[in-house]
C-alpha cells in the first residue's frame, strides 16, 4: 500500500467523511487519493483558514472532519485554531506539508518552517513530525488521540517523508 494509500486509509478507518484541502505539490497524490474516495466528502479550498471554516461547519453538522494543508500558511489559521477550533473542543487532524527544511528550492518557504513548530507548541496543539516512509504507521493512533480528546492535532511530513521536493 502506498502512503498516499495508507493515509486515506487510516481517515476512512477513524471515521473521517469530510476533507478540505489546499493545493500543494507534495501533497498532489494524497490529494488525489482523497478525491478518489467515495467514502470521504472532498472539497477544495482556497485558503487554509477558510478550510478551517468548512471544517468546523461539517463537525457542526456531525461530520468528522480533517484539512490537508502547507504549514506556510499556520500564521494565518492561529485566530481560526483558538477561536474556533480549540474554543469549540473540536477534534481536527491536520495533516502538513512542512516546507522549508533542507533542500527546499523556495526561499520564501524557509523563513516560515522556523516558525512552524513554534507557533504549534505556543497553540498547545500536539505535532507530530513525519521523516520517513515508515513514520505514516503513526497515523492511525494519532487520529484516534484528536477524536478521543477532542483537539487538533497536526501532522507535518516533510520532504524526506515524499521522497523530495
Amino acid at each position: 500500500m502506498s502512503v498516499n494509500e495508507k493515509i486515506v486509509s487510516d481517515l476512512v478507518a477513524n471515521g473521517v467523511n469530510f476533507v478540505t484541502t489546499v493545493p500543494c505539490k507534495q501533497l498532489a497524490g494524497v490529494i488525489e487519493a482523497i478525491d478518489a474516495n467515495e467514502s470521504i466528502y472532498h472539497i477544495p479550498s482556497n485558503k487554509e483558514d477558510e478550510g478551517m471554516g468548512l471544517c468546523a461547519g461539517a463537525f457542526m453538522g456531525g461530520k468528522r472532519p480533517a484539512i490537508i494543508m502547507q504549514n506556510t500558511a499556520i500564521g494565518v489559521t492561529i485566530n481560526t485554531l483558538v477561536t474556533l477550533t480549540q474554543y469549540y473542543r473540536m477534534p481536527l487532524p491536520m495533516i502538513i506539508s512542512y516546507r522549508g527544511e533542507l533542500g527546499e528550492p523556495v526561499a520564501c518557504q524557509v523563513e516560515m518552517a522556523v516558525h512552524t513548530k513554534a507557533l504549534l507548541n505556543q497553540l498547545l496543539i500536539p505535532t507530530y513530525h513525519f521523516h520517513k516512509e515508515d513514520d505514516v504507521n503513526e497515523l492511525d493512533a494519532i487520529l484516534k488521540h484528536s477524536f478521543m480528546c477532542n483537539k487538533p492535532v497536526a501532522i507535518l511530513t516533510d520532504a524526506t517523508f515524499w521522497k523530495g521536493y
